[in-house]
């Protein structure tokens, strides 16, 4: 056991050394940083971030991990992998499942992606959210993301729903109906309102103090209490 562990180390030690000697990892990598810095105010040191955070761990290893799915003869060792990285992580994220840039899980644990889940760009997740199916068909089964969605604590989407644009899921919520953009999804079963305009908003700010609407990238705005984490 200890073996397997130590050549799984070194593997990853050599995957890293070769990927960090590429400009365009190098280029992800300092993006991932910066995504930390902005949705995590215990985010003080890169450093930190680069050992200690389980949920980019698990990003890095499904991008690669997405790309062997991608060959009819890597899936079998995608879906092998994918598995310890689960165990490793704590995150169960599909090999199949597409995902885009500045995607963000913190106090990564128990999360699951499933196999046919979409996921846009500036998305962030808290800790035991699940993006599952409910078909037993060889299908669009699991959710679709839009950008800047932020999803709550221990929330529920389920089924090939879709979660518009700029919208939050609030904890705990169970979702089984798409939502609107800008839109906001709290309870069992989740009721969808719209959320206040940035205007209306203002005062409170956004998610961990940051910037307003003029920000290099959409904040989520938590304006309703059932929201917070």
């Amino acid at each position: 056991m200890m073996k397997a562990l130590w050549t799984a180390a070194a593997a990853a030690a050599g995957a890293a050394v070769y990927g960090l000697s590429r400009p365009g990892v190098r280029k992800t990598l300092r993006e991932d940083l910066e995504t930390v810095r902005r949705r995590d105010p215990a985010a003080r040191n890169d450093f930190v971030s680069l050992v200690s955070y389980p949920g980019m761990h698990a990003i890095w290893a499904h991008r690669g991990l997405h790309r062997l799915w991608q060959h009819d003869l890597g899936r079998v060792p995608a879906r092998l992998m994918s598995q310890a990285v689960r165990t490793l992580t704590g995150v169960e994220i599909h090999p199949g499942a597409r995902i885009g840039r500045r995607f963000f899980i913190d106090h990564a644990n128990g999360v699951v992606i499933g196999e046919t889940s979409e996921i846009g760009d500036d998305v962030m997740l808290y800790h035991q959210v699940t993006l599952g199916g409910t078909s037993m068909e060889q299908t669009k089964r699991h959710p679709t993301i839009g950008d800047h969605v932020l999803i709550g604590a221990g929330a529920k989407i389920l089924g090939p729903v879709t979660v518009g644009d700029n919208s939050a899921v609030g904890a705990n919520a169970v979702v089984v109906k798409d939502v609107a953009p800008d839109s906001s999804a709290v309870g069992i079963p989740a009721a969808v309102r719209p959320k206040r305009s940035r205007v209306a908003a203002g005062s409170s700010g956004g998610q961990h103090g940051e910037g307003a609407a003029s920000s290099k990238y959409a904040d989520f705005e938590l304006v309703d209490p059932a929201l917070w984490i």
